[in-house]
């Protein structure tokens, strides 16, 4: 029998189904060729609109693969890969490209802290040890396209905003646990309404422009301590 072949036939309802969840998340890749595209042309609210699409697409493909059987129904197609490709493609390439393009960063150091940038989270996502059992990340899980949206929400001078990007490219091999917002059960009531609000700030400030009020940065801000510290209360220690 061919090992890729399921051991029953799914029928095509339900084949359908399944190869429409693989449609949804390699659409975070076309949501990452639109974002590049508002990149060139330094039309960064729209980046973080494409990029924030992807994130959304990102969060709840698992969800319905899993509901779905989607492994089990076609085991030919990879969902697993097909997630590392578009998380690369728009939680470090883009924002990588935007950071090295955007004038955030020194002149000197722009493009060697964007080659910086895609050759660790390209590393991370490479790591089989990337997450715990208990689905905490293991260090800073290549979230660019979120360092990026709050080194363009702050704007911290070239050189804070470069050391920030080495400091975050350090600790993607520091061995400290990150709360994954969706599928942690410790605190998850308040982590998702935390995450609701999150993104709520986040859609103001890119309607604004990325020039919000000091109080949806400030919210943005200590809503990111939380994300951070609570990884820190992690109750299980495989």
């Amino acid at each position: 029998m061919d090992p890729i072949e399921p051991p029953g036939k799914p029928t095509p309802p339900v084949a359908a189904a399944a190869f429409a969840v693989h449609v949804f998340t390699a659409c975070g890749a076309a949501c990452a060729l639109l974002a590049l595209i508002a990149a060139v042309h330094a039309d960064w609210p729209q980046m973080f609109v494409w990029l924030g699409i992807a994130l959304f697409i990102d969060g709840v493909d698992g969800t319905l693969a899993r509901r779905l059987r989607v492994a089990e129904v076609l085991p030919r197609w990879s969902g697993d890969v097909l997630d590392l490709v578009v998380d690369i493609l728009t939680y470090v390439f883009v924002p990588g490209y935007a950071l090295a393009a955007s004038g955030l960063l020194p002149h000197a150091v722009a493009i060697p802290l964007g080659i910086v940038i895609v050759v660790t989270g390209t590393l991370y996502f490479a790591d089989r040890l990337m997450k715990t059992s208990d689905y905490y990340f293991r260090g800073f899980p290549a979230l660019w396209n979120v360092a990026a949206f709050y080194l363009f929400l702050v704007k911290p001078t070239p050189w804070l905003a470069a050391v920030s990007i080495a400091l975050l490219a350090a600790l993607t091999f520091v061995p400290f646990h990150v709360v994954h917002p969706v599928r942690i059960a410790h605190l998850r009531v308040l982590t998702t309404a935390a995450l609701v609000v999150w993104t709520l700030l986040a859609v103001l400030a890119v309607v604004e422009n990325l020039d919000p009020g000091f109080w949806t940065v400030a919210g943005l801000c200590l809503l990111a301590v939380y994300f951070v510290g609570v990884g820190f209360l992690r109750r299980h220690h495989p």
